[in-house]
């Protein structure tokens, strides 16, 4: 689903263009058998809602677009840091696109750490706020379709494990299916176990 840097070149020009910019997301990606039931829902709902698809994740940082700083800084962070457990706190929706339905989790204070460790790893001063979910659906819907859809969805888990990192070139904002279409994988790295 995502090609690390084909068409990169083009995607940039493409970026600036239009009047938007090109970001790097870092991701944690759910372990299994977290990572299946979220890929399967999501999976489900972009059928449903002709949504578009992409990796059940959590973003944990949105900075500049420096994808050599990037890979580095998972690198190392990846060595350094184990698996962490988020600890799921309801289904909520808003009317925001990359937000649409979502799994909220309560943040933690190693959370939070790996949050600072790697603005400051990625030399980024990027004041994005951690606000830890993971989307289920991207997709502009009424607010009582968005409620009776989150009202439907039960998570089998009060918590959920996540093993590896991923940094992902972005657009931003981040408003259609033709921008999720455009991401691109620029990282990925396995927590230390």
């Amino acid at each position: 689903m995502l090609n690390c840097r084909s068409g990169v070149s083009a995607l940039t020009l493409k970026i600036n263009i239009e009047g938007h910019s090109s970001v790097i997301a870092y991701w944690l990606i759910p372990a299994e058998p977290a990572h299946r039931f979220f890929q399967r829902l999501i999976e489900d709902l972009a059928r449903r809602y002709d949504a578009p698809l992409f990796e059940p994740h959590v973003t944990i940082h949105v900075g500049a677009n420096y994808p050599d700083a990037a890979e580095k800084t998972l690198s190392r962070t990846a060595r350094e840091w184990q698996p962490i457990h988020l600890k799921a706190v309801r289904i909520g929706h808003s009317d925001e696109f990359i937000k649409t339905v979502f799994v909220q989790f309560a943040p933690n204070r190693k959370l939070r750490q790996l949050n600072a460790i790697i603005r400051n790893a990625a030399q980024d001063s990027s004041h994005y706020e951690l606000k830890p979910h993971l989307s289920l659906i991207y997709k502009y819907m009424p607010v009582t379709a968005r409620r009776e859809l989150a009202d439907s969805i039960k998570v089998p888990f009060p918590e959920v494990i996540f093993d590896s990192f991923k940094a992902i070139r972005c657009i931003s904002p981040t408003r259609s299916r033709a921008d999720v279409d455009a991401w691109r994988l620029v990282a990925t790295k396995k927590l230390s176990v």
